[in-house]
């Protein structure tokens, strides 16, 4: 009960915010279906009358509904930016395959003989579709329809990595900030929506039955579309744009507290973190979040911007392993250990640069630089492993939980296994609490303030936030932070140097204020 109240008082907080976001969500959806509906159905009556236009139209529609739904998006990016369109042409894609397959097989199923009793009493092959082949199919088209919407529903949520808006927002922050109530918000409408369209569907092909015609439904998912995409158009046009991922906007450390910190007013798009260095580098955002240590800071010619007022915390690396690992595996506690201030702000970001710009193989990268360090690898194991490493879903991540394989596997008889990408602190972290993932790579500001949100620190020193982080740890979750790595990951806020030169940009306080030039 006490947290049922908690997550009603979420709502009631949010509820601006989660109203806009659903709003989003829906005209995102409905537009997308809408083009998919009109398309396809063309589709589906064209395969019927080619009969060899079938298998390869159908094939392809296949082939395209097996891309990953955010590979599809990073293709779209660099061709369409960020926001709404290219999220309307991946939902339209991936609605066609049940119109325009429920379209074939609704006519396809006809009794022939219907047809040439229409066609024998004078009737055009247009008069055919639209008067007998159409109704009669309505049923199974009107169930590809319910379908392609409950699936852009799902898909439309990821849609928020790029800039699009909607539920999936308040999903992936609340993932990335370990905020069950956050995923709620954001999880529970969605599913709300997609039932509730299906139950209008169904409704609506009961009342009107197989004399219906397409008209009424497009109609309505046209103007449904176009009334909430009025809603929720942003008219802002005089703040600078930032691209943000879920985590740094979902941050009490991030955006949150910047934004009061600096009297920032930016114009937020949500992205993931990959994505959102391309749209700076295409101009479809200002100013991006990242860390001191990234590798694509110099290849994208980026400038850091001084945080002048001292707000972001230090963020030292450090390997976090699991007490029962340590019990069970006493000797990677010396090999752990032995890593300590191993790693320089410069090392990693070369590190980084290797893997981001160069291309450089993750793994041979970690094993690169253990040799720079006099260090003598073993050969991968290919046996069960006996500890699970794991790692989030970006580049340092990787490289630091390969780092730590090869040097298991190098100074003990263990075999190691890796388990990476996590989509955000929450999972990776909830992975490590319940034995899935035996260790892997955090930050002690990380750690500070979204897992022990421990907000009430108003000095970050280095050794303190260290000392207070493990022993909290180990505490509360039987977890060991280990000997920190030696650099200082911490966020950064940044402009292409072009952008900042252009409008003498230095600090983080020159963006307060209107977006000069307009």
């Amino acid at each position: 009960m006490e947290q049922l109240k908690k997550f009603l008082y979420f709502l009631s907080t949010h509820r601006r915010e989660l109203l806009e976001q659903c709003l989003e969500h829906l005209w995102l959806t409905l537009i997308s279906l809408f083009i998919a509906v009109v398309l396809g159905v063309v589709a589906g009556i064209i395969i019927t009358r080619f009969k060899k236009l079938a298998s390869p139209v159908l094939v392809v529609v296949n082939a395209v509904q097996t891309i990953p739904s955010i590979a599809l998006l990073g293709f779209l990016l660099p061709f369409l930016g960020i926001g709404p369109l290219p999220a309307i042409v991946a939902l339209f894609v991936y609605a066609l395959l049940p119109i325009v397959r429920n379209t074939y097989a609704g006519l396809s199923g006809i009794d022939p003989a219907v047809r040439e009793a229409a066609l024998g009493m004078g009737m055009s092959n247009m008069q055919l579709i639209r008067k007998i082949e159409i109704p009669l199919a309505m049923p199974i088209i009107f169930a590809g329809i319910r379908t392609a919407f409950v699936i852009n529903v799902g898909v439309a949520t990821l849609c928020a990595l790029i800039a699009a808006g909607g539920l999936g927002e308040f999903i992936f922050r609340g993932l990335s900030t370990n905020n069950t109530y956050m995923i709620l918000a954001g999880a529970i409408p969605a599913a709300l929506m997609a039932l509730t369209f299906d139950f209008l569907m169904a409704r609506l092909q009961s009342r009107i039955g197989q004399s219906t015609r397409l008209i009424p439904v497009l109609a309505i998912l046209f103007l449904a579309g176009l009334v909430t995409f009025l809603y929720t158009k942003d008219h802002h046009h005089d703040r600078w744009v930032a691209g943000f991922p879920s985590e740094f906007i979902g941050r009490q450390d991030g955006y949150i507290g910047l934004r009061n910190t600096y009297a920032l007013d930016l114009e937020v798009k949500e992205m993931e973190i990959g994505l959102m260095y391309q749209a700076v580098k295409n101009e479809d955002v200002d100013v991006i979040s990242g860390f001191s240590t990234d590798g694509r800071i110099k290849s994208f010619d980026l400038k850091m911007l001084k945080d002048d007022k001292n707000y972001f915390p230090p963020y030292y690396a450090a390997p976090i392993v699991r007490t029962q690992t340590l019990q069970a595996y006493p000797e990677i506690n010396n090999v752990l250990h032995s890593l300590k201030n191993m790693i320089s702000n410069e090392e990693m970001t070369a590190m980084n640069y290797y893997v981001d710009e160069e291309g450089q193989d993750i793994e041979q990268v970690a094993r690169d630089f253990l040799n720079t360090k006099g260090w003598v690898l073993a050969p991968t194991r290919q046996s069960a492993p006996d500890i699970i490493i794991g790692s989030k879903n970006f580049t340092e991540s990787f490289i630091l939980a390969n780092l730590f394989k090869l040097a298991i596997e190098s100074k003990t008889n263990l075999s190691v296994g890796l388990k990476l990408g996590f989509g955000g602190t929450k999972l990776l972290f909830d992975a490590l609490n319940t034995g899935a993932v035996d260790i892997y790579p955090e930050y002690t500001g990380t750690g500070l303030l979204v897992i022990l949100q421990a907000h009430h620190f108003t000095s970050y020193h280095q050794d303190s936030v260290y000392q207070y982080v493990q022993k909290e740890f180990s505490n509360k979750y039987t977890i060991q932070w280990m000997s920190p790595l030696g650099f200082n990951n911490t966020f950064a806020l940044m402009m292409k140097r072009q952008t900042a030169e252009q409008f003498n940009i230095e600090n983080i306080s020159d963006l307060s204020g209107h977006r000069p030039g307009n």
